[in-house]
């Protein structure tokens, strides 16, 4: 199946707020709490379209697309060339997983579904610690030597950490490349230091999208080894039993049903301008839907191989778009959409992304 990319290119300067400033592990991406300006040359939409049942849509032609930024319709120019694919795996080896690990192991014989003949990957393992323990290479045989090295460490998972440093990898990767994290873990992040929003925003400007494989909680409930209970020190009376419950990113999420990209624009506003109080329950969540990745789950091995394979799937059968916007001058959050002219298939593509120098309304 043929990737069809319909590219352009965008110079635009936009404002991205990072992190408060922490003493970086070797080769680890300099955290500051200052303004900095970095420069893109494309908004890249990745666009998965199916018929009505589901089924994906090959062979469509470049005229038959139209993209919309905010509203506004964008010029498009097509280019037919297949990009090589640059993955960072990033497992969670946590103590909570343990159980789990010798199922990810298998991880090594699937990710040639993922990379590709041409492609690239590096594994990143994290607990409490991110550790590279394979940089960039095309060698199957060493990718899985590396996965099966991997072992439980401690209880802590820096889930959002590790996606913070899978981007930093990926940005210093050859620009032709598409850029891919594959993430392996809980959905529930564990004294990572930095945020959702900035890690959000540095994936979306260096046009990366994340997969996610969730590690069903059940089967971490199943596998886990128990610990001791610890006593509750609010009284049952002063418990909150579900009245009343504050706005949430993951409250808004139900409320707006996060399975359509438009109606997730609300939430990924809400992430972007209230930075200081909000507080995100599933990042990985997050990190899909808002980078145009897909979130999938498995409780047994043969669960893990099917999303390994509708992973490789999807990355084969979408159209990558690019474009220049017209509307750049519009700061805060741009929303994206894909229209396919004169059928009634479905383009699911990133709901948008953020552009520096304004806040969302």
């Amino acid at each position: 199946m043929k990737l069809l990319r319909l590219s352009a290119f965008l110079t635009a300067c936009v404002v991205v707020f990072a992190q408060t400033p922490q003493t970086p592990a070797p080769g680890a991406p300099e955290l500051n709490d200052a303004v900095i300006r970095t420069t893109t040359t494309n908004i890249v939409a990745p666009t998965l379209v199916t018929d009505q049942n589901g089924n994906i849509v090959d062979g469509l032609k470049p005229a038959q697309f139209h993209l919309y930024d905010n509203g506004k319709e964008q010029n498009i120019q097509v280019d037919l060339s297949f990009e090589p694919i640059s993955v960072v795996v990033a497992i969670e080896t946590s103590s909570r997983v343990e159980g789990i690990i010798p199922q990810l192991k298998h991880l090594g014989s699937l990710l040639p579904l993922v990379v590709g003949d041409h492609g690239e990957a590096a594994i990143i393992a994290f607990d409490s610690r991110l550790q590279v323990i394979q940089d960039f290479t095309t060698d199957s045989d060493k990718l899985k030597a590396a996965i099966d090295k991997i072992h439980a460490g401690n209880s802590s998972a820096r889930m959002i950490d590790s996606v913070d440093k899978a981007v930093y990898m990926l940005r210093k990767r050859p620009p032709t490349n598409r850029k891919i994290v594959l993430l392996v873990s809980e959905t529930r992040d564990m004294a990572s230091e930095g945020k959702v929003r900035e890690t959000l925003i540095d994936a979306q400007l260096s046009n990366v999208f994340v997969y996610t494989v969730d590690i069903s909680q059940l089967a971490v409930r199943l596998t886990e080894k128990p610990q001791e209970p610890r006593p509750n020190p609010i009284d049952f009376s002063g418990q909150n039993m579900g009245h009343g419950t504050p706005a949430t990113p993951t409250s808004v999420a139900q409320d707006f049903g996060v399975q359509n990209q438009v109606q997730f624009a609300p939430l990924l506003k809400e992430i972007y301008t209230d930075t200081k109080r909000i507080f995100v329950e599933n990042p990985a969540e997050v990190f899909t839907k808002g980078t145009g990745g897909e979130q999938f789950s498995f409780l047994k091995q043969r669960g893990l191989e099917d999303a390994i394979n509708r992973i490789s799937q999807q990355i084969r059968s979408q159209y990558l778009i690019s474009y220049n916007p017209a509307n750049k001058n519009e700061p805060g959050f741009h929303e994206i959409s894909v229209v396919v002219e004169r059928t009634r298939y479905i383009a699911k593509t990133r709901p948008g992304y953020w552009l520096g120098g304004g806040s969302a309304q």
